[in-house]
């Protein structure tokens, strides 16, 4: 059962005022753990793929990935064209919101289930990257992890013009929509000759034990915890809203749309996580704490 909140009003679209002053009564506490999803970057530029607004895409498995040359090809295609755009986004005023949350020591920890990094270059710390960062490459043969920048200018030199003949627009992953791949050049593992893979999680593919324990013991600590741009359609982020309501964690989830996680949560906003943070931050003013 969600816990209870005699202060909280029945929910209201919009943050509507007495729901406002509930969440920041909440992170007035302080000791608060943010897990933060996609929305969170929608105002970067960055798609997301569950949100209103969301064009529908089907994303590559780990699987599939990995069976094939084909699919390879056809994935880092995609991902060069989208990932010349992704590395441009720079941090909304939501995640500069939240680092002030955390600077205030309001929020002890923030997890993310994005690879943008635009937590840490809005100054967050410290931030757990759920499913890794796009910014970073891994053989799947040796293990050595080197820099995306640095692929990036090898597919360039390989694929001469490519980059300047699509307009597709990045996903949460820095995909793109392009169809005609068969024409792309990958590149090997300059260590061991093996396949490079984004240093993300992919669909199919699982988090690693030590990183799912850290964050469990980091909700499971916490006073509250704060969901912030999540529909959490997948269970590596449902998980620890579990995990806190089973442990009477107080939850509340800010996000435009359902989630999985609402029927745990003691206060609900149906909005965007710019202008609900941005506010949050000031309503925080006017609390003595």
């Amino acid at each position: 059962m969600p816990a209870e909140y005699p202060d909280a009003p029945p929910i209201e679209p919009h943050a509507a005022a007495p729901v406002r002053r509930a969440l920041a009564k909440l992170v007035a506490a302080r000791h608060v753990v943010a897990l933060t999803g996609a929305g969170m970057s929608t105002d970067s530029g960055i798609p997301d793929y569950r949100g209103p607004n969301a064009v529908p895409r089907t994303q590559m498995t780990f699987q599939q990935f990995t069976a094939s040359e084909q699919a390879r090809q056809r994935y880092w295609a995609r991902s060069y064209v989208g990932f010349a755009k992704f590395r441009r986004a720079d941090p909304n005023r939501g995640h500069i919101a939240l680092a002030r949350l955390q600077t205030y020591r309001f929020v002890d920890a923030v997890i993310t289930q994005n690879v943008d990094q635009l937590h840490e270059d809005a100054g967050s710390a410290p931030v757990v990257d759920l499913h890794g960062r796009i910014s970073e490459v891994v053989c799947l043969d040796c293990g050595t992890v080197s820099s995306r920048e640095f692929l990036q200018s090898r597919l360039t030199a390989v694929n001469p013009g490519f980059l300047e003949q699509y307009d597709g627009a990045a996903a949460p992953d820095a995909d793109a929509d392009i169809e005609d791949t068969d024409s792309f050049r990958t590149q090997p593992c300059l260590i061991c000759g093996g396949v490079l893979k984004p240093n993300v999680v992919l669909f199919g593919e699982n988090v690693a034990k030590q990183k799912v324990e850290h964050c469990r013991q980091l909700v499971e600590s916490a006073a509250a915890l704060l969901v912030l741009g999540s529909s959490l359609h997948v269970q590596s982020g449902l998980r620890f809203v579990r995990w806190a309501a089973k442990a009477s964690i107080p939850i509340a989830i800010v996000n435009r749309g359902a989630t999985r996680g609402d029927d745990f949560a003691g206060i609900r906003i149906e909005g965007g996580c710019s202008e609900t943070l941005a506010a949050l931050v000031d309503d925080l003013e006017d609390i003595d704490t």
